[in-house]
């Protein structure tokens, strides 16, 4: 839907652009604090930027399997490669589909230009820390532990995309249709992630207690 009022331009297209207008803030370099706290947000969904994280939330969870291969507990389904692998094709596939989907739609940016529909890095950055917010909390037993990496993804994202609009490198549908995107393939991965693949080892139990003395 929001692709076919992108296109058409439907009435949200108008109230996308009138919001645009509303919350831009271009000045380049940024004059102001809001201006810099935006161009901070904006570059989130670098590559350069979400890359790491998802990297360094892929060598924690190799590190937590390993620690409990020593000890002896569950591992999870596959092994740590399967989840990484799963989300990290998420990522590959961003730039797969937001290429096409920009030369086919052609909308031209805030302040010029063309090709800014959907938004690159908001897809980038919703799927990077998306992906990484899953591995944390993969196999966590800790409730914190899941709620906090994940609301963290959900800021990380929020800014993202605030800083986009207020800095005028894409239109507020730009950002939404991303988020549509991105979400999709999340939840792609995190399907495949739910499949053991074919010949990995079940899970390991922990061994049963002792029953007690009497």
């Amino acid at each position: 839907m929001v692709t076919w009022q992108v296109t058409t331009g439907g009435v949200l297209r108008d109230a996308d652009e009138a919001l645009s207008r509303r919350w831009r803030r271009p000045d380049a370099p940024p004059a102001g604090w809001v201006e810099w706290w935006a161009q901070l947000g904006a570059d989130l969904g670098s590559l350069a930027v979400a890359l790491p994280v998802l990297l360094a939330a892929s060598a924690v969870l190799w590190w937590r399997e390993a620690g409990q291969a020593r000890l002896g507990g569950t591992r999870p389904p596959g092994g740590w490669w399967w989840p990484v692998a799963g989300y990290a094709g998420a990522l590959a596939a961003v730039p797969l589909l937001v290429v096409p989907l920009k030369a086919l739609v052609g909308r031209p940016g805030p302040l010029g230009g063309t090709g800014y529909y959907p938004s690159g890095h908001t897809a980038t950055a919703v799927v990077a820390y998306g992906a990484a917010a899953a591995l944390l909390a993969y196999g966590s037993a800790g409730r914190s532990v899941r709620f906090a990496v994940r609301a963290a993804a959900v800021l990380l994202v929020t800014a993202c995309g605030t800083g986009l609009v207020v800095r005028g490198y894409h239109w507020p549908l730009d950002v939404v249709g991303s988020l549509l995107l991105g979400t999709g393939l999340l939840a792609v991965a995190a399907a495949i992630t739910a499949r053991r693949p074919r010949g990995a080892p079940p899970p390991r139990a922990s061994p049963a207690p002792a029953p007690p003395d009497r």
